[in-house]
């Protein structure tokens, strides 16, 4: 019976894998500029946050996806909410403003583009200056 519960527990478990929480260095690739922030209500009446800015791809790759990473501070500048999110980009303006993944409209080498995050909801103990971000995963 030992023998059994040792080989089940043996073969069933398996080593981490070293490339699980590895950033791709392509990140680094990617720089955001002119953030801002706004607040809007949405349709039952409840406040929705928009983190706008531009995206650059500066390097040679075409950009089909990223994910970046929203820290609010404090007053005490400890982290106080942490969200990973979408990047959600432009698609056109009018009639309306629509925001689209990047795999629908993706960033080439060299390119700008406006994005959009989207929050439900922003804890009440933030410091309500605009959050640290920064590009943790990319698709290309």
């Amino acid at each position: 019976m030992a023998l059994i519960v040792g080989s089940v527990f043996l073969l069933g478990h398996k080593k981490p894998n070293p490339n699980l929480h590895k950033i791709d260095p392509y990140v680094a690739k990617l720089t955001t500029s002119e953030l801002h922030m706004s607040v809007a209500e949405n349709f039952a009446g409840g406040p929705i946050t928009y983190i706008e800015g531009k995206i650059t791809n500066t390097g040679d790759k075409k950009i089909t996806g990223a994910t970046v990473e929203l820290l609010f501070k404090n007053s005490l500048g400890e982290t106080s909410q942490q969200e990973l999110l979408p990047v959600m980009v432009l698609l056109f303006k009018l009639p309306y403003e629509d925001y689209a993944p990047l795999d629908q409209l993706p960033l080439a080498p060299g390119q700008t583009r406006e994005f959009r995050l989207t929050l439900e909801h922003v804890t009440a103990d933030w410091d309500r200056q605009v959050p640290q971000m920064k590009v943790v995963s990319v698709n290309y």
